[in-house]
């Protein structure tokens, strides 16, 4: 694999961010080669060749919160995944963001949805086919991949949501009870900070309740959406309430609740494997 940290200023954040960007070069060859000369081919497969304008389907792999981009590689085998199905990943260091233009000024959903893949697509070998471009998230990340998959859906083909416990949801009632509330005022302020008054959120771009709906009456064409909580995450109420209103709103969405799984890497790490081994239509 190749693993780089692409630094750049970025217009929409007014300062320099950090990307986490993975290649699967291991099977790559400059030149054409026989199998059976390659001592790095498998199963007698001959080695992929590098080729000028070639592109790759792209994973926007987002972390969680209090995380940075290097965590997600750090504490999971997502580079060894993406290198077993042939996909470059993409991880901008968005720490505590809720991916949302926050009412303190910051617009981390425009970075996202319009910066970030300008700047991936011409910068580096990444796709700009709808039908090559994925977004995956877990914990914070996980409702940052589902709430700028229902504002974006030219963006991607498939969205997978694990763990998405704090900050966007399709459940609108919920976020404005949360914010009316004590709990994240007191523990986690900067979430109220972020978000606003509970008072604006039937009125703001972060009623994707309202957006999810729109987009079924308009007959927008929406990416699937698998969505995964475990059993025994403290969060499991609001995801099934995603999962539900997706479901009522006509959406392609697939739950998954392994049992015995709790809000942890051990969770990630195997479902980060699973959506790239067999949820997402990438083409290996």
């Amino acid at each position: 694999m190749s693993y780089m940290r692409f630094n750049f200023r970025s217009q929409t954040l007014g300062y320099y961010v950090d990307v986490s960007i993975v290649y699967p070069t291991d099977e790559y060859s400059y030149y054409q080669q026989d199998a059976c000369a390659n001592p790095l081919s498998i199963e007698g497969k001959r080695p992929r060749v590098y080729k000028p304008g070639m592109k790759f389907q792209t994973v926007y792999l987002i972390h969680g919160g209090g995380d940075d981009d290097t965590l997600t590689y750090r504490y999971t085998n997502a580079e060894r995944y993406a290198q077993k199905n042939n996909v470059m990943l993409v991880t901008p260091c968005i720490p505590n963001s809720f991916g949302i233009d926050t009412r303190y000024g910051v617009k981390y959903q425009k970075f996202l949805s319009e910066e970030l893949p300008v700047v991936i697509q011409t910068l580096f070998a990444s796709s700009p086919k709808r039908e090559d471009n994925f977004i995956v998230g877990y914990a914070m990340g996980g409702n940052i991949a589902l709430g700028t998959a229902i504002m974006h859906p030219n963006l991607y083909r498939a969205c997978v949501d694990i763990s998405g416990g704090i900050g966007m949801t399709l459940s609108t009632e919920t976020l404005i009870e949360e914010l009316r509330g004590s709990h994240f005022r007191t523990n986690f302020p900067i979430y109220n900070s972020s978000f606003g008054s509970a008072d604006s959120i039937i009125d703001s771009p972060y009623n994707i309740e309202a957006i999810a709906r729109k987009n079924i009456q308009n007959g927008v064409e929406v990416c699937d959406f698998h969505i995964i909580c475990g059993s025994d995450e403290f969060i499991r109420y609001r995801v099934e309430k995603d999962v539900q209103i997706l479901k009522e709103l006509g959406y392609p969405v697939n739950y998954i609740c392994p049992e015995g799984y709790t809000h942890d890497f051990e969770l990630w790490d195997k479902y980060i494997r699973l959506a790239l081994d067999e949820l997402l239509p990438l083409k290996r």
